[in-house]
């Protein structure tokens, strides 16, 4: 199963907790290195103990793929020189998904006038 309440409960907590001071250091007045160091310590747990390729998607993939994705592009370059080739490729294969695309779909905004927009 692709349900881990735990790694879940250290995303929404200790993952997010620096994610945002690395993110918005001005924000919080913290130190964005010591935060970022933070994060990947739970980054490396989660490259270590739990990403396995060939699993399907779930509920723990959901929860941390928005919050791993932020990481990753506060600073793209740092990241994608990191040796975690296990979450980089988890990453890659989420970011390449239809779901994804599906999910991250740029509209204008709307106007009066315009015709409506369904969604399925």
């Amino acid at each position: 199963s692709r349900d881990d309440p735990a790694l879940i409960a250290a995303n929404d907590g200790a993952f997010k907790h620096h994610l945002d001071r690395y993110k918005y250091p001005q924000r919080h007045a913290s130190n964005p290195q010591e935060h970022r160091d933070a994060a990947l310590s739970l980054l490396i747990q989660f490259e270590r103990e739990w990403i396995d390729q060939g699993r399907d998607f779930g509920l723990t993939d959901a929860a941390l793929f928005p919050f791993v994705r932020q990481f990753a592009a506060v600073d793209q370059e740092w990241f994608d020189a990191l040796d975690m080739p296990r979450l980089k490729g988890w990453l890659n294969t989420h970011l390449a998904s239809d779901h994804f695309a599906a999910a991250m779909m740029r509209f204008a905004p709307w106007k009066s006038g315009d015709a409506p927009l369904l969604f399925p």
